[in-house]
């Protein structure tokens, strides 16, 4: 797997298709497979462990005779530290990758465009629903498998996570890498007021509660009380964009917890203290889709970026002025929805459930 990911970064994704082909006398169709196996496997890994994983080996290194490796590095993050609160530190030839080709040919996951969007404007992309792990979130905006700058020429797209994550070595420069930042006022403040113009902030709105209630067949969002990003976008004219993954439900099966269950509990627990909620989920094995494992299912996810809604710059904008624009942001999302459910594979019966 290693030597996978060390020629993927090198962008000879075909070189390696024709090597493994000759190599191994295997068909295309299942040499291209097996690398979406892989490149879908090594990012649910880097979400689940790579930040705990990193900690403990730097712990484990500055206890051996190569601690001043693991010295020097902490020195950096100490000097490093505010990099994620400004802008970060994007790669393009990270998001380039032809690992990410084949993560997004996996599923497959598809960006549609349906408005153009002004460079000299900034935006707030609100993107439902969270799913386990927002897979199509990280595919269509932090890396450039489904041609984001391709379809939004000049527009720099921003995936915000939980801030924790950029307390994690090595783990913060690789999200930073992509293009992605902490999903915080000051992170956010800085990238919308001091970072020009053509900035766009993708915003996982419904968070760790949406996802404790995602499961195949159910589209609901958690939205009627989150209005942060409205007075967000408020205070900092930042147009809204509603932003509908058709398929990000679909990928996992999750335990449902009902309501008042100890299960509920410790969820809600986490994730008042934490930020993030555990969930017991499951997918498909490594070897057999018909085996439960960490893979998710090979389910389409197709995103859908919506019609930009104009928001004036308000400074102080006041509760009335938030609850307007919010509710201006709630009936877009749901015109989109109703508009494209069709098209990927839902019912004209389905309704989008806003919670």
């Amino acid at each position: 797997v290693t030597l996978f990911l060390f020629l993927f970064s090198l962008g000879t994704g075909s070189n390696i298709l024709s090597a493994l082909q000759d190599l191994f006398w295997l068909s295309k169709s299942k040499v291209e497979k097996q690398l979406q196996i892989i490149s879908v496997l090594q990012w649910v890994l880097t979400f689940l462990i790579m930040g705990i994983a990193c900690t403990l080996i730097l712990m484990y290194i500055l206890c051996t005779d190569c601690w001043a490796i693991a010295a020097l590095y902490l020195a950096w993050l100490v000097f490093d530290w505010n990099t994620p609160k400004k802008g970060g530190r994007r790669s393009q030839w990270v998001r380039n990758w032809a690992i990410w080709r084949y993560f997004r040919d996996y599923f497959p996951v598809r960006l549609v465009k349906t408005h153009n969007l002004l460079t000299t404007r900034n935006y707030i992309f609100g993107y439902h629903p969270h799913g386990i792990m927002g897979l199509g979130a990280f595919c269509n905006f932090s890396t450039e498998a489904t041609g984001v700058s391709q379809k939004f020429p000049g527009i720099r797209p921003y995936l915000a996570t939980l801030a924790g994550n950029f307390r994690m070595p090595i783990l913060r420069d690789y999200l930073m890498s992509g293009g992605i930042c902490p999903v915080n006022r000051d992170s956010i403040d800085y990238i919308l007021s001091k970072n020009g113009s053509g900035n766009a902030i993708v915003i996982v709105v419904g968070g760790a509660a949406e996802s404790l209630n995602c499961t195949p067949g159910k589209n609901s969002v958690t939205l009627k009380n989150r209005k942060g990003f409205v007075k967000l976008a408020l205070r900092h004219g930042a147009d809204l964009v509603p932003v509908y993954s058709f398929g990000e439900n679909e990928v996992y099966k999750q335990v449902i917890f009902e309501e008042g269950s100890w299960g509920r509990w410790v969820q809600k627990k986490f994730q008042k203290h934490i930020g993030f909620a555990p969930c017991i989920f499951h997918g498909r094995g490594l070897f057999s889709s018909n085996t439960w494992g960490l893979l998710p299912y090979s389910k389409p996810i197709t995103t859908v970026v919506g019609e930009p809604i104009t928001i004036p710059k308000i400074e102080n904008p006041s509760q009335k002025e938030v609850d307007f624009y919010h509710s201006i942001y709630v009936d877009s999302l749901i015109k989109l929805f109703d508009k494209y459910k069709s098209k990927f594979g839902l019912p004209e019966s389905e309704v989008l459930e806003v919670n």
